[in-house]
């Protein structure tokens, strides 16, 4: 007899937390769909502490404690787990990995996000725990085709977008970073292993003083949205306004817009323009 298939919106769920806010939108629209126990794993350093008012447990563990993580979640029989949150670049050279750590990235060739977190997942499930999206409970941050907070567009913005987008998506293919700034049909940066926020302020700084830089961010074709949903909130919109970068630009249905009445607010008051392609 084979088993029951699993619930869509599971009851019990577990909870990698990176950092910023979205752990604890999802706590709170998890909650909201019914999820009548979360047990999170945080992390030192990164995650947000007041995400232990929003869940039922919470362990703290430091970044690369892999057997740790996963015994969290054997430990209290907890068998869908969603990863949300972002773990800083830095922290990633900075991990000491424990024993079962070490052995996954010494059998990964490539070193990379969905790399790194694909092994982690195939891991959780040797332990029979299964790791989901957790995009079925944001849909309400994401937003969908024609969205858009600050100005409209001019004719040679809506130029920039199309160019930077297909950049984008190529850099993207090759897993090198996710966002590309352009200006006047040059490339100004392109994202790395430095992240987004570092992205966008080299490239508003090579844009010059007067500013207008375009920003796109995008996913992969074949993006893995289990551990990577493309993200923008508030410090971006403010990193955008402190580096002159005019126009923000993200794929429609496919990343989240956080806090979204602040990034409308700092929208209108710098003048820039966050809208979705597609």
């Amino acid at each position: 007899m084979s088993n029951p298939p699993r619930p869509i919106h599971p009851e019990v769920l577990g909870m990698i937390a990176g950092n910023r806010n979205l752990p604890l939108l999802f706590a709170r629209e998890a909650r909201k769909a019914g999820v009548k126990r979360l047990v999170a794993v945080a992390f030192e350093g990164e995650t947000d502490p007041s995400l232990a008012s929003l869940v039922d447990e919470i362990e703290w563990i430091r970044v690369g404690q892999l057997s740790r993580m996963i015994k969290a979640f054997t430990s209290r029989a907890i068998t869908q787990c969603v990863m949300v949150g972002q773990i800083a670049p830095k922290n990633l050279f900075d991990l000491r990995p424990d024993l079962r750590a070490m052995g996954l990235l010494l059998r990964l060739k490539e070193k990379n996000a969905h790399t790194l977190f694909g092994g982690i997942a195939d891991e959780m499930a040797s332990d029979g725990i299964t790791l989901i999206e957790a995009s079925p409970w944001l849909g309400q941050a994401m937003p969908g085709q024609g969205f858009r907070i600050g100005p409209r567009l001019t004719a040679a913005q809506q130029e920039a977008v199309a160019f930077a987008h297909r950049i984008a998506t190529e850099v993207s293919r090759l897993d090198i970073g996710q966002i590309v700034v352009v200006k006047n049909g040059a490339v100004l940066a392109v994202e790395a292993f430095e992240g987004t926020d570092r992205c966008l302020a080299r490239g508003g700084e090579l844009a010059g003083k007067e500013g207008g830089a375009v920003a796109v961010k995008v996913a992969k074709a074949d993006h893995d949205m289990r551990f990577d949903i493309p993200c923008i909130g508030a410090q971006t919109v403010e990193t955008c306004a402190r580096s002159g970068i005019a126009v923000l630009a993200f794929e429609a249905g496919r990343s989240l817009l956080l806090e979204q009445e602040t990034c409308e607010r700092l929208a209108n008051k710098h003048k820039i323009s966050v809208a979705t392609i597609g």
